[in-house]
């Protein structure tokens, strides 16, 4: 599964949109450092391709080359971890009020990121949905709770019919099922990282969607990490998917996860003296459970297929440095898919 990318004459990308976040967990007083709270923050960066190649090129940075790279918006969060919560409220329900508000927060014309979270889960974009399933309700603990698309209300709350209790549209991420009110909820924060980012990259394909859809013959998304839902949001894949297939379908889309850390960038550094520069291989089922991570490496089930809506590659650039890069998957039906290059 080695392969070679060709040169190509008139490369269609012509502007980059680069998400990536963070997250750092800090004590809320020196004398109580059991009480913690974390800050998220996120980045967008919008630049063009020629101004970054350029750049590449420059032996010396100026302030005006750092200026073409626009920030497109800079997202905080502040969200109770371990023995703090919003007054008269537990830990698990301060946490879900907090993300709940964070999603609700208009941003101007743009809409909310609730606005744009309705968006994907009842599939606006292309037919309709009636109804999402949420996997739990957080006030009963009744399981398979479906969330009827018309009584939800404006303010993207539904009632349970079991208990009658407010079910918020961001309890689709199921944090309630985790967050304990005596551990904490330090447990989800890489997976609310990773999903946050994933949540501005959809915001930002709604916008582009509704305002100027030929955008998508010419933009490249960037995010931090593999394309994948992880730990409780893992059901936020198969959404993905829906909305992915509908680009290919229908617009264009140009999307990668680059990985940084892990098992499958050691695993590029010990084999980048056998690719050459412009070669990638693909990372099938075989390759991966016998030289990366421990499986079944005749297993028929796609790597990670219940939190990945990408496929991995391993790429050897010109200048020889090893990429791990992920790249969405265009399913066709439950036994058969494809990728989709760059």
């Amino acid at each position: 599964l080695l392969f070679n990318i060709e040169d190509i004459d008139n490369n269609p990308i012509k502007n980059v949109i680069a998400i990536d976040g963070g997250a750092t967990d800090v004590p809320v007083k020196r004398a109580f450092p059991s009480s913690t709270i974390s800050f998220f923050q996120f980045g967008a960066l919008s630049f063009k391709l020629e101004d970054l190649e350029s750049l590449d090129k420059s032996p010396f940075i100026s302030p005006e080359d750092i200026a073409k790279l626009k920030e497109l918006e800079r997202i905080k969060l502040v969200l109770p971890t371990k023995n703090l919560s919003i007054s008269g409220l537990t830990l698990s329900k301060s946490v879900r009020k907090t993300i709940y508000d964070f999603f609700v927060k208009d941003r101007g014309d743009c809409g909310s990121y609730m606005k744009s979270l309705y968006w994907f889960l009842f599939s606006e974009y292309d037919t309709l949905k009636d109804s999402y399933q949420l996997a739990s309700c957080p006030v009963c603990g009744e399981s398979r709770i479906q969330l009827k698309r018309v009584k939800i209300d404006k303010e993207y709350v539904a009632e349970c019919p079991h208990c009658s209790g407010k079910i918020f549209l961001t309890d689709v991420f199921r944090f309630h099922e985790v967050v304990d009110d005596n551990f904490g909820a330090s447990g989800i924060i890489g997976y609310l990282t990773n999903l946050l980012e994933q949540m501005i990259i959809i915001h930002t394909i709604r916008i582009i969607l509704n305002l100027q859809p030929n955008l998508f013959n010419s933009v490249l998304f960037i995010k931090d990490g593999p394309l994948a839902f992880f730990g409780q949001t893992a059901n936020m894949h198969e959404p993905m998917r829906g909305l992915c297939n509908f680009l290919f379908k229908k617009h264009n889309l140009y999307l990668a996860g680059l990985e940084k850390s892990g098992a499958f960038v050691e695993h590029a550094d010990a084999i980048k003296t056998n690719l050459k520069p412009g070669q990638y291989i693909l990372l099938d089922n075989k390759h991966i459970y016998k030289y990366i991570i421990p499986g079944d490496p005749d297993t028929t089930d796609p790597y990670a297929r219940t939190s990945y809506y990408g496929g991995k590659l391993i790429y050897k650039s010109r200048n020889e440095e090893m990429y791990v890069i992920s790249l969405p998957t265009e399913f066709r039906n439950n036994s058969e898919s494809k990728e989709r290059g760059l």
